[in-house]
């Protein structure tokens, strides 16, 4: 992400959480810059992802092309649905820690 540049989160989503630590859903990473997921799949390389979604229930960020890939890729079988969300959190390292390396100053 670039030094100085503004994203806009969800007042109710957690903060950032540091380096390496279990990822909380904060939206940093995927509000900053899309992932190869998103370059790959969406075509978008700047901004924030567009597959970035508010969870209102668990009031953290997910990431909608794990969710339903299906809302993104319209082309998608059905049979493939179930495979394309697990490949997409395992090239998201969904899990594995935070790996935002952005520092955070809130407003």
């Amino acid at each position: 992400m670039d030094a100085g540049k503004i994203v806009w989160l969800h007042a109710e989503a957690p903060g950032k959480p540091s380096l390496g630590a279990p990822c909380n859903g904060c939206g940093v990473c995927c509000a900053g810059e899309p992932c190869p997921v998103a370059v790959v799949f969406l075509r978008q390389w700047r901004g924030s992802c567009r597959a970035l979604q508010w969870d209102v229930v668990a009031k953290r960020y997910r990431c909608g092309m794990a969710l339903h890939p299906e809302h993104y890729l319209h082309w998608l079988p059905a049979w493939l649905h179930r495979v394309v969300r697990k490949l997409v959190l395992r090239w998201i390292a969904a899990d594995t820690g935070c790996d935002a390396k952005n520092e955070i100053d809130e407003l």
